[in-house]
């Protein structure tokens, strides 16, 4: 996978997988939902989450999102970088509204959700990771596999027949 193709396959999927550190260098990981902007990954969290004390306090953070069942399917790409908050309204909100539209088919109406639930999902910090080194990716699906033995022909024997 290129360095390009593997960008287009982050941008394209659903769930991307979030790493962040504890004080004590303990790794927490969780699912988050996010989008790209060229080669940077954008995700949003509440402004009182504890993974935004742990950016705060240690931006080093790291990003899978991987795709397939089958061994001979399995693609990823893992982001190492650096977290920050933007700042900028004008690419919060840019953010925000790409979020909206790319999740607005998974989302529950707020109506739906307990008041608190709401109230700690109504304000939304967002987060840059920007890549640091080289992605590491895979794509098993273009791994060239060994044809499989041919089956005996009629009239040969297996080693073990008598």
């Amino acid at each position: 996978m290129t360095e390009d193709e593997a960008w287009e396959f982050v941008a394209r999927a659903h769930t991307g997988i979030l790493t962040t550190l504890r004080a004590d260098g303990a790794p927490v990981t969780l699912p988050m939902w996010f989008v790209v902007l060229g080669r940077a990954v954008y995700l949003s969290t509440p402004p009182r989450a504890a993974k935004l004390a742990r950016v705060r306090r240690d931006p080093r953070a790291a990003f899978l999102v991987e795709a397939g069942r089958a061994w001979v399917d399995l693609r990823a790409v893992h982001v190492s970088g650096r977290l920050q908050v933007v700042d900028d309204d004008a690419a919060r909100q840019q953010v925000r509204d790409l979020l909206d539209t790319k999740y607005a088919g998974f989302r529950l109406p707020p109506e739906r959700l307990p008041a608190a639930v709401r109230a700690a999902y109504a304000e939304r910090t967002v987060l840059r990771l920007d890549p640091q080194g080289r992605l590491l990716r895979w794509d098993n699906s273009r791994i060239r596999l060994a044809e499989p033995p041919a089956a005996p022909g009629p009239g040969s024997h297996s080693p073990t027949e008598h």
